[in-house]
Order: C-alpha cells, then structure tokens, then sequence
C-alpha cells in the first residue's frame, strides 16, 4: 500500500469518503523515527481566493487511508484534523 517515492503521493488528490470532501493534494508527510509514514499533511483550503490566507492545514493519519489509487487517496476521517504544533511523540 505504500508507493515507490514520496513525490508519487503528492501528486494524488485526497478525498474524505465520509461526507465527499475533496481535502486536496498531499504536501507532506510526518515520518516516525524508523522513516515510516505517520501521517499525511494536506494544506488547508484558501480563503477568498487567497488574499484572507488559508485554513489550517489537515493531519491525515496513516491509519485513516482507505484506499491508495493511481490518482486519488481514499480516507475516512470526519471531522478534519488542523495540523498540531508539534507532531505527537511515540
């Protein structure tokens, strides 16, 4: 389930099944001390067009993907978690 390169994720469209939201496009990843991926960041959507900034950016949990396709990731996670300060410590 997971794809060769990170740069392959990024360019995958993520999409809450939950209620149809479309999150958008993954910009990052939080990674664990073994470099395996933990979570997901996705950033928040814009706000007027851009000029009142952005909404927090969403932590999508590794845990919460449903499905991995060629274009999109399918996640169950309702509602959207902002992005923490710090990420959680294991």
């Amino acid at each position: 389930m997971v794809p060769e390169r990170f740069s392959l994720l990024c360019r995958k469209e993520v999409i809450d099944i939950s209620d149809g939201r479309r999150l958008g496009f993954v910009r990052d990843a939080v990674l664990d001390r073994q470099g395996r991926i933990v979570s997901l960041i996705v950033p928040g959507r814009r706000r007027l067009f851009g000029l009142l900034g952005r909404e927090d950016d969403v932590l999508v949990p590794w845990c919460h993907i449903v499905q991995l396709g060629e274009d999109l990731i399918l996640v169950q996670q309702s509602p959207a978690a902002p992005v923490q300060e710090k990420p959680p410590q294991p």
